[in-house]
């Protein structure tokens, strides 16, 4: 295959579609069918599906459901905190970045494959495939994100990470429509309960992800070989970040907002994380089936948050990106406070909509906010939001610990949820000591 020039449109296409392949981990297993095959299989409940007991046991020791896998989700989320500045050093200074973007894929998808042998019997089988999986999603994004200097011009960047979210957004949508189906019409297919097909679906997530990152592999370059000195290649990373760190201490405006943005950005996550094991274990679905419910829900945030993310842009181009910030924030703090008395479903599908308007929205405006703070003259963009990737990393790993700690102390995730309200609360109070005289007010 001869290599492709830059900008060239197959090769801006091949590269946009590998959201195409990997979007479906983050919709079936981070949100959609694993939470509630997890539900499932550790909860007890009565006949009139009541829950009893919520108590699992593992490595000798009883946790909560919610409070187990929000510690393993966690300590992944440390795992590539660390992970980030080596593998970015790597994608700087080694020649042959797609063979590491190729691994980390492949351990992604097969480790989707091996959450069919999931189970209580042998719970640290499923939970480390659930683990490495994560590892394998993130730490692939890592080499794709910085194939975008390398395949298109800064004029065509904007148009074509759009176009990669919006090729995610429909693939990951078809293949959940394809999993629905097989679950909730099981016996179309043959199967006498929903637990085969659920179980089938984290096959074809895996086989999906493979399979489409061909087509990116096939027109993607080997990478691009830094000239220099070459030492220390693995610590190059973090010595990046720490320059960044430096430089902040010269720009109190990025160094505040980036503060503010680390506090309200754990609870975001956090609530995004377990929103649907929320919805398993708190709510009273009566005869409803709770499949189809929370999946509908899962749908309805998809969708409101293109939507809120639009109408996010135009109010902040009215009253500034600071301002707006805080009125997110308000509502999120809203949220929480309504999630904590939520008990039926149509009460979930209200909080869902809220919680769709402003996901989208306080994503997309504070990476923008946090892009207008840089430095005018700076040139190491990507060293920059490396910085940003790792703080929410982070902050994603303090959120989920606590988050799981409140719920193993309290007994009860709406504790949890209502905890979370903190963050949002400091976050309100952190933007607003950030100064007002950027573009970015």
């Amino acid at each position: 295959m001869k290599k492709l020039p830059k900008g060239h449109k197959k090769l801006l296409h091949a590269w946009a579609f590998y959201d195409w392949a990997n979007s479906v981990y983050s919709l079936v297993i981070s949100s959609a069918i694993f939470p509630i095959f997890y539900g499932a299989l550790t909860i007890v409940r009565d006949a009139q599906g009541n829950k009893i007991d919520d108590t699992v046991h593992f490595l000798g020791f009883d946790f909560n459901n919610d409070s187990l896998i929000s510690y393993v989700t966690a300590l992944a989320f440390l795992a590539v905190s660390f992970l980030s500045p080596f593998l970015s050093g790597i994608a700087d200074y080694i020649g042959n970045k797609k063979n590491f973007m190729k691994f980390f894929n492949y351990l992604g998808a097969l480790s989707c494959i091996g959450l069919f042998w999931f189970d209580l019997e042998y719970l640290w089988l499923g939970l480390l495939s659930y683990f490495l999986a994560l590892i394998g999603f993130w730490g692939s994004l890592v080499f794709y994100n910085s194939y975008l200097p390398d395949i298109a011009f800064k004029d065509q960047q904007d148009k074509i990470s759009a176009k990669g979210f919006s090729l995610g957004y429909i693939g990951s949508v078809i293949l959940l429509v394809i999993c629905l189906v097989l679950i909730l019409k099981h016996s179309w297919f043959g199967f006498e309960d929903e637990g085969l097909p659920t179980r089938l679906s984290f096959i074809l997530t895996g086989v999906w992800w493979i399979g489409f990152s061909q087509y990116t592999y096939y027109y993607l370059p080997k990478g691009n070989k830094r000239a220099g000195i070459r030492r220390n290649v693995l610590f190059n990373g973090f010595k990046e970040l720490k320059s960044i760190w430096k430089a902040m201490k010269h720009n109190p405006m990025l160094k505040r907002y980036l503060v503010a943005f680390f506090v309200y950005s754990m609870a975001v996550q956090t609530i995004m994380l377990v929103a649907t094991y929320f919805g398993i274990e708190e709510l009273d679905w009566g005869e409803q089936d709770p499949t189809s419910g929370l999946i509908i829900s899962i749908l309805l945030i998809q969708l409101v948050a293109v939507a809120g993310a639009t109408l996010t842009a135009r109010i902040a181009l009215r009253i500034g990106n600071i301002k707006t910030l805080i009125f997110i924030n308000l509502i999120w703090i809203s949220i929480c406070g309504y999630a904590y008395f939520i008990v039926s479903p149509e009460q979930f599908y209200v909080a869902a909509a809220a919680v769709g308007l402003v996901m989208g929205g306080i994503q997309s405006l504070s990476r923008s906010t946090y892009s207008k703070y840089l430095p005018e003259d700076t040139k190491d963009t990507a060293s920059y939001f490396s910085f940003y990737d790792v703080s929410e990393k982070i902050g994603i790993v303090i959120g989920m610990f606590m988050y799981g700690m409140v719920a193993q102390i309290t007994g009860s995730i709406r504790d949890s949820i209502l905890f979370l309200m903190v963050f949002f609360i400091a976050g309100v109070f952190l933007l607003m000591r950030v100064p007002k005289t950027n573009p970015a007010k």
